[in-house]
Order: structure tokens, then C-alpha cells, then sequence
């Protein structure tokens, strides 16, 4: 970390320096007895919308007077305007620049140094002036004007004096969770804030278990990923590495690993470098051979895959191939993704199961119900190949939908309608029985936030049917831990039992093509 131009407050209280943290500017805060906070600036950090930040875009200026646009600039990723319009704090290139909206901008303008900023704030005022803000958001954007019968004025009051004693961001949010839980409401959010962060050490992680024998750790399984897919690398199974199931980690960068040693620190500060690894087949090392691997920052990926494809092996092994498996981890980006891909690569399956479980949520999933619903119209006949059904890209046997309590939000919704269209049988325990919606908040003045739910969902026949309720499935299904421990899934299993019991009394219909049709009488001799 490299400190910059450290400054005290001219009453001498309190002392404060600038810092680069990779690329993340951060602003320390500290008073005589080294209490403060850390405030990152993020002006040099990449944007959430991809690894690179947003795509570079022209900024235009639009005269409504004249009714005409003029460019202002090339090439920003950030742009905010001023109060009074005059000027426009632009992003470009990794650099900030202040701009006159009056005239394009000149080449080569003068970039911020922001090595030189400096920014004093008292956290103590901050946070009062926070706690009355979180109450207002409540009172302007809940989506209930009485706030669940809750009186925010009154409310707001009584936790007051909490805030005497408060002496860290993590209190205020302590504070926020605990007043803003009368609202009785999913989607309550309380996030971020000024809060001192320790470094962190960024472990490599192989994508593997391991079991201790004969006095090594030895890989027991190995999980393979997508490694066409850069979000799904698997470090043991890249070209040229292929470690295999049952042999033995021996060495990481020349280093002995034993039984006795912590395995994974061994792979300190080693996420996305290379590392040379010993492995071989015998715990002596005879016949051991080095290799070079990358590990990943986090497993997390690699292993909901290997979840996903064992579901979907089972499902087709224990059907005999009938079935289809889809799971569905929210209702946004992943979702979809998943659906497009398992679904529509398993159309022509008799049935298919719809694992929705652990997801959370995103948008309401009309467009799966729209396709799971989807009716047979018709047979299409040509003079190769089999006959095929329309419309397409549909299954139209039974179906069934596997949740669980913590499937809620989007994942609360697509149960719901599930079940309104009659499109199945839901299995598993109860939603979570979130459905009211969250989106564009102002931001609180250390950038940290609370949400107000705003856009509640209501059935056509005027009840709230899923908020603080949840979707109860048709048959329930516990986990058993000790048979989650085995290896075993009960919900799946009840899945699977279940669609082939309905394949079994509901099979699908067949169709026979009509004979080809004869228009002419013969002709004549």
C-alpha cells in the first residue's frame, strides 16, 4: 500500500492520508487514539459491468432550444454532471477530467491528479445524518404508503438514542437491520458503507477434495469444469496437467507437503499464477512427475456445475433417458442462461424436472412458464427424417418443480405461476415468501445503501398470495442431513419417483400420419 501526503485537521484531532490499494483509492481516516474508518474512493476501479468496466462511449449535448445534439467528448466510461450543468466530471481511459459543457472538449485535457485529494469528514455526523436518511427512503419509496401499519415518524424516535452509542459503520448497520425488521418485509436491505477492511490473502484453490492417507493428502475427487470457459477453468484438468483421481499431492513449488502441513496454505497469494505441483501415484513420490497449474481464487463455480451435471446424470440414468434436468439458480442472467442451454438441448425427453432450488431470484420468469406451458398444435411430416412436433423447442410431457426455502424473490414468483398455469407438480419445502421488489435507491453519503420494497406483486383475486408466505409445494419433502451426507438428495429422488409414476399412468399420445392424399382420378389410356 503506498500512503500518500498524510495531513492533520487543523483543530489537530484527527488525521487523515491517501492510499492506492491496487487500484482502489482509499481515503483513512483516523482520530489521536487511531479509532477512524477507511472510505474507498473507487475512482480508479473498474466498472461492475464486466472485468474490463463498461464499454467507452460519446458523451453528446443536447441544446433543447435548438433541438440540436453536439458531441462533448470520445471514449468515457463514467460522466456526471454538475448542479447547474456547467461542467461534467468524465471518466476516460482510466483517468478522471473536469469539462465545460459549453464547448467540446479540447485534446489532451488536463487529468485530476488524485494523488493530491484530500477529504475530511466527521463518520459521527455522517452517520446521524444516514439515520434519518434510511427512515426517509422508507417513508418515499416503500411501496405501501403505511408502511405495513408501522409508523416511521414515530419509529424513527424511538431507535434515536441508539445512536449515541454508536461507535462503528458496523453498529449503524446493526442499528439499520434491527429498526428497519419492523417493516415485517422481505428485501429489507442494509449494504456497505465506510468500513475498515483487513488485506486478504487470496488462496489458490486446485478445484479438488482431499483425504489424508498413508500420511499425504490425496486427491479423492477433481472437479473438471468447462475449460473452454474462462469462468469455469478447472485447474487439474488443463492441457498438459491431467491429475488424476487417487494420486498423491507431494510438493507445491519444491515444497514437502505432509498429513501434519495446512494444505491450502501452500497456496498463499498464488490465485491465477503459476504454481509447480509434485503428484504421482505412490505417497514415496516413485514414478512422480512435476507439473505447472493455475489455480482459481474460488471453487464456488466448480462445484455448482459438478451439482448441476450429477442432478442431470442421475436424472437421466435412474429414467433411462426420459427425462430431462434443468436447474434454474435465479430468474436474471444465470437463469436464463441455464434454461436456454439444458432445456432446449433435451427437447424430444417425455418429461422434464425443473430444480429450482437455491435460487435467487432476479425478474419475474414469464418467459420459462410461457415455454413450459407450450401445447402440441401439431405434426410436421417432410420426405427425410422423422416426423417432428410444433410448435418446437417445447416438452410436452409431465412436469415437475423442485424448491426449497431458500428459493425466494424471482424464485418465489416462478413457483407461483407454475402452479397457476397448472403446468405441474411442485416438490420439495416452502419458498422463502419475498415478493416484493427492489430497485433505484439514492445512495447514502458513504456510498453504502438501504432498500425500500417497492413494486409488490398481487394475485388477480386481490390477495397478497406469496409475500411473508411463501409457495407451499404440493408434496413436501424434507433434507435429511444424514442422508445429505451419504451423497443422497431426497427431494430429487421424490422428483424422479414421482414424473415416472405420472409418465407411467399419463403416457405420452402418438400420432399416426395420415395417408398420403390421392386429388386425381387416373389417367386416361
Amino acid at each position: 500500500m503506498a500512503d500518500r501526503d498524510p495531513a492533520w485537521s487543523p483543530d489537530g484531532t484527527r488525521i487523515a492520508w491517501f492510499s492506492d490499494e491496487s487500484g482502489e483509492y482509499a481515503l483513512h481516516v483516523r482520530d489521536q487514539n487511531g479509532l477512524g474508518e477507511v472510505r474507498k474512493i473507487n475512482l480508479g476501479t473498474p466498472g461492475s459491468f464486466n472485468e474490463e468496466g463498461p464499454p467507452p462511449l460519446a458523451v453528446h449535448k443536447f441544446d433543447l432550444k435548438k433541438r440540436k445534439a453536439e458531441k462533448l467528448l470520445e471514449g468515457a466510461t463514467q460522466a456526471v454532471l454538475s448542479a447547474n450543468g456547467e461542467k461534467l466530471l468524465v471518466r476516460q481511459n482510466d483517468q478522471w477530467r473536469i469539462i465545460a459543457t459549453a464547448e467540446p472538449q479540447k485534446p489532451n485535457a488536463e487529468a485530476l491528479k488524485l494523488a493530491d485529494m484530500q477529504v475530511w469528514v466527521d463518520p459521527r455526523a455522517e452517520w446521524n445524518q444516514m439515520y434519518h436518511e434510511a427512515w426517509r427512503i422508507q417513508r418515499d419509496f416503500l411501496y405501501d404508503p403505511h408502511a405495513h401499519g408501522l409508523n416511521l415518524a414515530a419509529a424513527e424516535k424511538l431507535y434515536a438514542p441508539f445512536m449515541e452509542n454508536v461507535s462503528s459503520r458496523a453498529d449503524l448497520n446493526y442499528l439499520f437491520t434491527e429498526m428497519l425488521g419492523n417493516l415485517t418485509l422481505g428485501h429489507v436491505f442494509v449494504n456497505g458503507g465506510d468500513r475498515p477492511e483487513p488485506p486478504k490473502l487470496k488462496v489458490g484453490l486446485l478445484g479438488a477434495d482431499y483425504a489424508i492417507e498413508s500420511g499425504r493428502y490425496r486427491f479423492t475427487r477433481i472437479y473438471n469444469g468447462e475449460n473452454w470457459n474462462p469462468q469455469l477453468r478447472a485447474p487439474l484438468t488443463q492441457p498438459g496437467v491431467n491429475v488424476k483421481v487417487g494420486e498423491y499431492l507431494l510438493t507445491v513449488n519444491g515444497r514437502e507437503v505432509r498429513a501434519n502441513d495446512e494444505v491450502f496454505s501452500f497456496f498463499q497469494e498464488t490465485a491465477n499464477r503459476q504454481v509447480v505441483i509434485k503428484v504421482g501415484s505412490d505417497p514415496g513420490g516413485t514414478n512422480a512427475r512435476e507439473v505447472t497449474v493455475v489455480p482459481v481464487e474460488s471453487e464456488q463455480a466448480l462445484r455448482h456445475l459438478d451439482w448441476i451435471e450429477s442432478n442431470r446424470r442421475k436424472v437421466d440414468q435412474l429414467t433411462g433417458g426420459r427425462v430431462a434436468y434443468v436447474h434454474l439458480p435465479d430468474t436474471a442472467n444465470g437463469g436464463y442462461t441455464s434454461f436456454n442451454r439444458y432445456f432446449f438441448a433435451q427437447v424430444g425427453k417425455e418429461a422434464v424436472i425443473l430444480d429450482e432450488r437455491f435460487n435467487h431470484g432476479g425478474y419475474l420468469a414469464d418467459y420459462i412458464i410461457d415455454y413450459l406451458r407450450r401445447p402440441l398444435m401439431s405434426m410436421v411430416t417432410a420426405r427425410d427424417g422423422n416426423d417432428f412436433a410444433s410448435p418446437g423447442g417445447a416438452i410436452y410431457g409431465p412436469k415437475v418443480m423442485i424448491v426449497n426455502e431458500w428459493a425466494g424473490s424471482g424464485g418465489d414468483a416462478m413457483p407461483w405461476y407454475f402452479r397457476k398455469a397448472g403446468i405441474g407438480t411442485l416438490i420439495g419445502t416452502r419458498t422463502w415468501g419475498g415478493l416484493v421488489g427492489i430497485w433505484d435507491y439514492p445512495q447514502l453519503i458513504d456510498g453504502g445503501s438501504v432498500t425500500a420494497p417497492r413494486g409488490a406483486i398481487y394475485g388477480l383475486k386481490g390477495d397478497w398470495e406469496v409475500e411473508n408466505r411463501g409457495i407451499t409445494p404440493d408434496i413436501e419433502v424434507e433434507v435429511d442431513p444424514a442422508l445429505a451426507r451419504q451423497g443422497r438428495d431426497p427431494q430429487l429422488e421424490k422428483a424422479i419417483e414421482v414424473i415416472l409414476d405420472q409418465l407411467k399412468k399419463n403416457p405420452l399420445p402418438t400420432y399416426k400420419r395420415p395417408e398420403y392424399p390421392n386429388y386425381h382420378q387416373a389417367l386416361p389410356k
